[in-house]
């Protein structure tokens, strides 16, 4: 909960309440082009497959040590 204005901060640091990052002393955007929610979304599909795969080979690594 942030003391500023009572909301849940998100993992990427904005606050639910849509002010963005508070007490940092900087801008936050609230709007973002659609070539960044693109780009920002395309990003986040690479971190899933990245998980994903990791997520692999650790069930892989754990099977082969029974």
């Amino acid at each position: 909960m942030h003391k500023e204005c009572g909301y849940e901060h998100h993992h990427d640091g904005n606050c639910s309440c849509g002010m963005g990052h508070h007490g940092h002393g900087h801008f936050a955007r609230r709007f973002m082009t659609k070539v960044e929610k693109t780009e920002k979304l395309e990003n986040y599909i690479e971190e899933l497959k990245n998980e994903l795969a990791g997520a692999q080979e650790r069930l892989k690594e754990l099977k082969a040590s029974k």
